[in-house]
């Protein structure tokens, strides 16, 4: 039983998008590791900006000064 968890910033992602991630993964694995689909599950985690950093700032900082 595959378990897989994406994590996003919640700004960035779409219903649509999150629904081809999810379709997409559950593919990969069935085709990659022979995994069943039924049994495969994938959660998507949003993290708002302000608790995600990378290069010592957080990502809504770094948004900013795009």
């Amino acid at each position: 039983m595959p378990f897989v968890n994406i994590k996003v910033a919640n700004e960035t992602i779409t219903k649509e998008q999150k629904a081809a991630l999810i379709s997409g993964v559950t593919d990969l694995l069935q085709q990659v590791l022979n995994k069943y689909p039924a049994t495969t599950y994938v959660v998507i985690e949003e993290i708002h900006p302000d608790n995600w950093g990378v290069k010592g700032l957080q990502v809504s900082e770094l948004e900013k000064n795009k």
